[in-house]
């Protein structure tokens, strides 16, 4: 079975106004601590990997030193994976780093660039600019990263749609493999959601939110990207091994403070998902004092991993193979989400697949990506 592993670099130049994820700001002493007790739960690791994903946070705010020390510790795993996946951000990211993820058998780059206008990444609480996000895309590409990702925000109050499609057309200009369009959500206790609670800014209409994915997945498509999940878009052969993992509802250990584990149950028994503590203190502390880490645990039942794969897995482009899921969880797909079905069929949000004239599966609809979130929740 494919299982991955992901590592949680919780530390940031600076909090964006709209990051609800767990990070803090970058200390050097205390980050030291933090990669020395993750190096030794490393060394403990007795098992493969398929994937190996460090992420965060910002892993590149590491100094090189702290790097080179973390890298050398996952030297017997990355040596095995397929895939090895680091996060950057464009203001911490140089030459050198780069060379040291290159030596180090990482093989794909994902650049939290969020925006090309400079208005924009102001908003989003960003510290890099529009020059500083092209000149990371073209020194990893330089470094000689062959598979190169970026990330972007649509659906910032005052955009428009041209904004938007000029976002596009810069980033297919750049040569990518993968670009991820997320739109902008306001959680609870960010800066941006506070500026909207007190009406200082609008959010966007959902109508022109549609718009501007919809012109996603247009625009993308006619370059040669493969829509194959919601926010997702790669060319052919590069699509995220890593996330296809989660997707398919395999095994991962996560490792860092706020990390989350899943560990897949058989099909006659019960999976287990498992949440770190969120404070790169205590995580240090109770490494060292050989305590438990988990803040948050819970036992899945044979019926609520299923429901769970087929809420996560609808959201891929190739939607969900009925044979295909009643292997992976044994059940039968029609009975287990016929009444989900019922409902989602009154909205067109989804379609059958056939084969001759046989119903086998079913995907998301043009309508159903648009709404996603309300396809998805409807199988759990």
């Amino acid at each position: 079975m494919k299982e991955s592993l992901y590592i949680h670099i919780p530390f940031c130049r600076k909090k964006c106004s709209y990051c609800d994820f767990y990070s803090r700001s970058y200390d050097k002493a205390l980050a030291k601590a933090y990669i020395e007790v993750l190096c030794r739960q490393i060394r403990a690791l007795d098992r493969d990997f398929s994937t190996l994903y460090i992420g965060g946070g910002t892993p590149s705010v590491l100094d090189l030193p702290l790097l080179k020390k973390l890298l050398k510790a996952l030297s017997k795993i990355s040596t095995k994976v397929e895939e090895f996946t680091i996060e950057v951000n464009p203001e911490s990211l140089d030459t050198r780093k780069l060379e040291l993820f290159r030596e180090n058998r990482a093989n794909r780059l994902s650049i939290g660039l969020q925006s090309f206008s400079d208005k924009k990444l102001r908003k989003l609480g960003r510290v890099h600019n529009r020059e500083k996000a092209i000149e990371a895309v073209q020194l990893a590409k330089r470094a000689g990263f062959k598979d190169i990702g970026v990330d972007l925000i649509f659906g910032v109050s005052g955009e428009t749609l041209p904004e938007w499609i000029f976002e596009l057309k810069q980033a297919a200009s750049l040569g990518l493999k993968h670009i991820s369009t997320y739109c902008l959500t306001y959680e609870k206790n960010t800066p941006l959601f506070l500026q909207v609670k007190k009406k200082f800014i609008i959010p966007l209409g959902d109508e022109l939110l549609a718009k501007m994915y919809i012109e996603a997945i247009n625009y993308l498509s006619k370059k040669g990207f493969k829509h194959y999940e919601i926010s997702n878009f790669a060319k052919p052969g590069f699509e995220s091994k890593h996330n296809m993992n989660y997707w398919q509802g395999n095994s991962y250990l996560g490792l860092g403070s706020s990390a989350v584990s899943f560990i897949k149950g058989t099909l006659a028994g019960t999976g287990k998902r498992e949440k770190n503590i969120s404070s790169v203190v205590k995580y240090i502390d109770k490494i060292k004092k050989g305590e438990s880490l988990v803040s948050f645990s819970e036992t899945l039942s044979k019926k609520k991993q299923a429901k769970e794969l087929a809420a996560i897995k609808i959201r891929t482009r190739e939607g969900i193979n009925f044979k295909w899921f009643k292997t992976r969880t044994g059940y039968d797909f029609l009975k287990l989400e016929e009444k989900a079905l019922e409902d989602l069929s009154k909205d067109g949000l989804f379609k059958y697949q056939r084969r001759k004239g046989r119903i086998i599966g079913v995907y998301l609809s043009k309508k159903g990506f648009c709404f996603s979130d309300t396809a998805s929740s409807a199988f759990l």
